[in-house]
């Protein structure tokens, strides 16, 4: 079990860092067309829904490709 929170730890930290070098080289994330924007007189509402299947897609793509190598 502590083996598998230490995996799940270091995905996450490095999906942090890759989230921040995004940011940093102006990358759209979170702004692609087809994402939901709610701009109302007090709040803003993001809902990155394109944003989210094209993360998900490219995950997908590298799970498969490191299982199809590993084996």
């Amino acid at each position: 079990m502590a083996k598998i929170l230490i995996a799940v730890g270091g995905v996450l930290v490095l999906a942090g860092l890759l989230v921040l070098v995004a940011g940093r080289l102006h990358l759209p994330l979170g702004r692609l067309p087809g994402d939901i924007v709610y701009r109302g007189k007090n709040t803003t509402f993001y809902f990155p829904i394109v944003t989210s299947i094209l993360l998900s897609v490219l995950i997908s793509l590298v799970l498969y490709l490191v299982s199809r190598f590993s084996r």
